[in-house]
Formats: C-alpha cells, sequence, structure tokens
C-alpha cells in the first residue's frame, strides 16, 4: 500500500504531519476450531494490513476518520461508549481498555485505512484494534508490553464491538514475524516461530464471497459438542479439562457409545490438535508435501466430520485437489462461507486463478475473488517518507 497517499491526507485534513503504525492481517495455515479446545492453532501475520495515521493534541478530545468510508467521528475521552456506527467502536473499545488500566492518554488525531479484504476471514477487525493500541502505546509512551497489548485489543472486540472472538486474530496481528508461523497454544499461550519456506511455491485465497447464517449457530452446537464429550470423558479421568487432554481410546471408551454425533465431533479436533503439531514439524524440514497432504486431510474432516463447509469451499478444494500444481488446499475459519487457502505452485497462480474463477462463476453465479499472500511482521512502526513540496 502507498503510505504517502494516508499521509497526504492527514496532512490535509489535521494540518499536521502523522506518525504512522501498522498491524496486519493473518491466515490460519491449519488448527480450525482448536482454540476452544485448548489446542494449538498455526496462524501467521500476511502482507496486508490496516495503517494507522496519528498525532498528539493539545486537549482532551478525539478526532477520527476512517478514509474506507470517508468518515469522521469525535468523542471526548471522559466520555468513552459504544457507538451505533460500527467502524469507530473498535477504537473506542482500544481507549477504554487502555483507561482501564489507569494509563494516562491525551487527546489525539487518528486516521486509518487498510488494504485487508473485509468478509474474507482475515481478521481486519483484529487489525484495526492491535493498530490503534500500538500506535497509542508508541505515542503515550504507555509501556505496554506486547502479550498486554493483545488482551487490550481482543477486549476491545467483546465489550464494544460484540463480538466474543478467541485470541488468535489478535495475537497473530501483535507478534507476527516475516517468514514465520506462529504454533499457539491456546491453553498456556505459550508460542513458538515457526519458518516458512516456501520455494517455488505461494499461499493463495480464494473467497466464496459468500457467509451463510448458519454460522453462529452451528458454531455453539459445536462447542456445545465438544463440551459435552469432555464431560462424558471427565467422569472416569478427573483430570481431563477440555479435548486437549482426550485421547481416541478414551472417546472410543466413554463417549461413542453413548452419542454418534458427539464423537465424531470430538475425534475430528483430537485428530485437529495432532495434524497441527506434526504440520510443524513438516514446516521445520520442509516437506511441503505433507503438509499440503494434511491441509486437505483437514478439509476432509471439517465437511464430513466437523460439518462446518459448504457446497461453495467444498467446489473449490474439490476442483484443485488433483492438480499437480497445488499441494494442499481447505477451508479456512470457522466455515460456511470466507476462504479457501491453497498451497500453490507460483508458475501456475495465474492460469489456476482464472480457470477456477470461470468455473465457480457458472456454477454459483457469483464472483471469486483471490489473494496471494505473503508471510510478514506483526504491529509496528512504518517510516514515513519525507513529503515532496511543492
Amino acid at each position: 500500500m502507498n503510505t504517502n497517499n494516508i499521509q497526504e491526507k492527514f496532512n490535509l485534513m489535521f494540518g499536521k504531519a502523522p506518525s504512522l503504525y501498522r498491524s496486519p492481517g493473518r491466515i490460519n495455515i491449519i488448527g480450525e476450531h482448536t482454540d476452544y479446545n485448548e489446542g494449538f492453532v498455526l496462524p501467521a501475520a500476511i502482507d496486508k494490513a490496516v495503517y494507522v495515521a496519528i498525532s498528539k493534541r493539545d486537549d482532551q478530545q478525539v478526532h477520527l476518520h476512517a478514509t474506507k468510508y470517508d468518515e469522521t467521528f469525535q468523542f471526548d475521552l471522559s466520555d468513552i461508549k459504544p457507538t451505533e456506527k460500527q467502524w469507530p467502536n473498535y477504537i473506542l473499545g482500544v481507549v477504554a481498555e487502555i483507561q482501564k488500566k489507569n494509563l494516562k492518554i491525551g487527546g489525539f488525531n487518528l486516521m486509518f485505512e487498510g488494504d485487508i479484504p473485509g468478509g474474507a476471514g482475515l481478521s481486519s477487525s483484529a487489525a484495526i484494534e492491535c493498530s490503534v493500541a500500538f500506535a497509542l502505546n508508541e505515542q503515550f509512551s504507555l509501556g505496554i508490553d506486547k502479550m498486554t497489548l493483545v488482551h487490550i485489543a481482543q477486549k476491545a472486540e467483546h465489550n464494544f464491538a460484540g463480538v466474543m472472538c478467541g485470541i488468535m486474530d489478535q495475537f497473530a496481528s501483535v507478534f507476527g514475524k516475516k517468514d514465520h508461523a506462529i504454533m499457539l497454544d491456546c491453553k498456556t499461550l505459550e508460542y513458538k516461530y515457526v519458518p516458512i519456506n516456501l520455494p517455488g511455491y505461494t499461499f493463495v485465497l480464494f473467497n466464496t464471497n459468500v457467509k451463510h447464517n448458519l454460522a453462529s449457530s452451528a458454531y455453539n452446537d459445536r462447542r456445545a459438542s465438544c463440551f459435552k464429550g469432555v464431560e462424558w470423558v471427565k467422569e472416569h479421568h478427573p483430570e481431563v479439562n477440555s479435548l486437549r487432554d482426550v485421547t481416541i481410546a478414551m472417546l472410543d471408551e466413554h463417549v461413542k457409545a453413548k452419542d454418534q454425533d458427539v464423537y465424531v465431533k470430538c475425534k475430528f479436533i483430537v485428530e485437529e490438535i495432532e495434524r497441527l503439531q506434526l504440520a510443524c514439524i513438516d514446516l521445520e524440514v520442509n516437506d511441503l508435501v505433507s503438509l499440503g497432504k494434511r491441509m486437505l486431510e483437514t478439509h476432509e474432516g471439517l465437511s464430513k466430520a466437523y460439518e462446518v463447509s459448504c457446497e461453495e469451499l467444498d467446489y473449490l478444494v474439490d476442483q484443485v485437489k488433483d492438480n499437480s500444481n497445488v499441494l494442499g488446499a481447505r477451508m479456512m475459519g470457522g466455515g460456511f462461507g470466507g476462504c479457501t487457502i491453497n498451497l500453490v505452485k507460483e508458475e501456475a497462480v495465474e492460469e489456476l486463478t482464472a480457470t477456477l474463477t470461470k468455473s465457480y462463476t457458472e456454477k454459483f453465479d457469483l464472483e471469486l475473488t483471490s489473494y496471494i499472500v505473503k508471510i510478514e511482521n506483526g504491529s509496528e512502526t512504518v517510516k514515513l517518507p519525507e513529503l515532496q513540496s511543492s
């Protein structure tokens, strides 16, 4: 993204040169629906981000501008509450969480814009929250550590945006590292960086451009099934607190006879937690073929066992799974729409995209959008070029 653009707009609107910060969106390479089961996830920050331009004010006023909507919003630091207009809530929420920690910030002007595609499941909302939290921490020298920034951003989403998200999106946005994924333990929040070397290959996202309204109710149903399975196992193994602690043998013994559907759902999660750990080994030894096979196995499980896919997602995976230029593909995210993530030979991306776009539109009468993503750093300060004086 051309950062000169936001710099010039900020100068024009506020009559002052800004400081600039960025926080990226994310992909999740493998490990879906494992977060609320205290398993692992494997996100990576991407080269699409939200950029925040900011300068301090001499009063207690905050003046916000969203370039995407060409809208402005103002409030006083002494009067912070959610607003009916959605986009300011991501920023209001961050300010409110900082104030709860008795940290002192003054008034500020803030403008943001980004190149993360909305509605694609790449966590644009987390990127807004994290970029604002990072910017305020830097501008007002608050001394907040990275993990606390993650929690501030997550709570902003809970309390002001009204979405009870897990921690993965904000974590990836802040802690991302170029050419690395993050193996995040959702039980302890311990993490390690796993190298991503893709010689001759790249990650491509194909966006179905659908979001079926089953998503939220199905999500709650799946959580309930997982917790029910844990409850039954725990009767015999008191040390068990989540599916992270459960083995297939335990499910076979204590769940299978009671409820086949609960058994199938729990079995998928236990397998997915193990599959993610094996995928990390694949990345560490640069075995992309094995990684790709695991991605396909994950999709098969999400579609047939966990039942959170949809016709459009399944179609996109079916079209590429036997293509020698594609090592792996799967649906990414909560399900019932959004993107597939594909590991594709670089030289084949253009032709594959053209073929798939045509066939997808013919079948579903929907546009297929695609994004090539590179793995980038998390939240950071952006060095601004000097603007040329006219």
